[in-house]
């Protein structure tokens, strides 16, 4: 049998059909999640309901790139994660990983789909075995993701993991989790992930119960697997600052729903979505006291077993107008690869207008709104527009 991980995943597809390709050229979409819905019905004998955690997301991972998910607790972030692993059966939506439909939910078929994604959990404290050593936790997810490998040739698979997170074999390799820093215990269940050399990488939050002198170390090791491997990443953080630093790209979701996509940049330093806006400016600044005329912020997330129609920010918007509280806003194109889901910008963005029941209810972003690059696909030309003051 062969020893390189793939040649079992390629003999079937994601759902153990037909088969697949191996590794992509770098830019291209690896795993995408279309419509992406999960819901979680309420227990009990007189429970109804269902907490609506994902509604409709769309995102796509490359190779060799890192997409940032942002927002607050409970906005849904490590609930994609989660389903894109398959530790999650979606509510409705599609996965398609290389271009085919994921269904594998458990035994064989999930295990070829795993050997492919993996998943990086948040807590580095509870995600190892206390009772179990390095060498016997990278050994057994050696062993299952690449078999045959035995004597000398899993020894030295098992320095080279540890070297690829860089951690000294001689030193870490029989160590306990107990006799490990949180950093140090992060890099292990990085290198137990890519023991399955795998294509996709889900880091749920890697970075929030580290200490923040060693965050940068694991940002730095991310970033250097991406760049040597051509591993595509789902990052998911609160840290809009680390989404900046790190990701090529960035969606930023509130209550279970895309509210702006883009190049991290533009969505960090000039954000069009009056959440983002609040988001960047609650960062702390140490010549400003945060307060909420400072941030804009006021009020709390919606309760998401009955969310509120239209907008789920209307409620904390300092712009919402009834027609925030009533119709849903899509996400509008706004430039080349950027989007925001706002109402503010219908003005501007062509065919928006038709979405909505009556243009004299639009919300007046002044300020704080962006401009506007309207994108002729047809044509492969942009043109800017300037604010509209109505």
């Amino acid at each position: 049998m062969s020893d390189d991980p793939h040649d079992t995943a390629e003999s079937a597809g994601p759902d153990g059909g037909a088969p697949t390709a191996g590794r992509t050229g770098r830019d291209d979409v690896v795993l995408e999640a279309v419509g992406l819905t999960k819901h979680f019905p309420l227990r009990g004998i007189r429970a109804k309901g269902a907490v609506h955690a994902v509604d409709g997301i769309d995102v796509a991972l490359r190779s060799g790139q890192v997409v940032a998910l942002v927002g607050e607790s409970g906005s849904g972030k490590s609930t994609v994660a989660r389903v894109l692993a398959r530790l999650y059966p979606q509510t409705e939506g599609r996965i398609l990983l290389h271009g085919e439909d994921v269904t594998a939910k458990r035994g064989r078929a999930f295990r070829r789909y795993a050997r492919r994604v993996q998943m990086i959990f948040q807590d580095p404290f509870a995600s190892l075995n206390p009772v179990h050593t390095v060498r016997y936790t990278l050994t057994r997810s050696l062993r299952i993701h690449q078999k045959g490998l035995r004597g000398q040739r899993l020894e030295d698979a098992l320095r080279g993991l540890l070297e690829r997170v860089q951690l000294n074999p001689d030193r870490f390799i029989d160590k306990f989790p107990h006799e490990l820093s949180g950093g140090q215990r992060q890099r292990v269940a990085i290198a137990r992930a890519l023991a399955a050399d795998p294509e996709v990488l889900l880091a749920d939050e890697p970075i929030s119960m580290l200490d923040v002198s060693i965050r940068i170390g694991i940002l730095n090791l991310l970033q250097d697997l991406r760049d040597r491997l051509g591993i595509a990443i789902l990052y998911i953080t609160h840290d809009i600052a680390s989404a900046r630093y790190f990701a090529d790209r960035t969606y930023v979701m509130y209550a279970g729903r895309p509210v702006e996509t883009g190049d991290s940049e533009s969505v960090t330093q000039t954000p069009a979505h009056p959440y983002t806006q609040l988001l960047v400016r609650s960062a702390p600044d140490p010549e400003q006291l945060v307060s909420a005329e400072r941030t804009g912020g006021r009020g709390e997330p919606p309760n998401m077993v009955n969310p509120p129609e239209g907008c789920r920010f209307a409620p904390r918007c300092p712009f919402a107008t009834d027609v925030c509280r009533t119709v849903t806003p899509p996400l509008l194109q706004i430039g080349r690869d950027r989007q925001v889901a706002c109402w503010g910008y219908a003005t501007q963005v062509p065919g928006a207008l038709d979405l909505v029941p009556s243009t004299d209810d639009l919300p007046e972003l002044g300020d704080a709104a962006v401009p506007v690059t309207v994108v002729d696909t047809a044509a492969a030309s942009t043109t800017t527009t300037p604010e509209v003051t109505r």
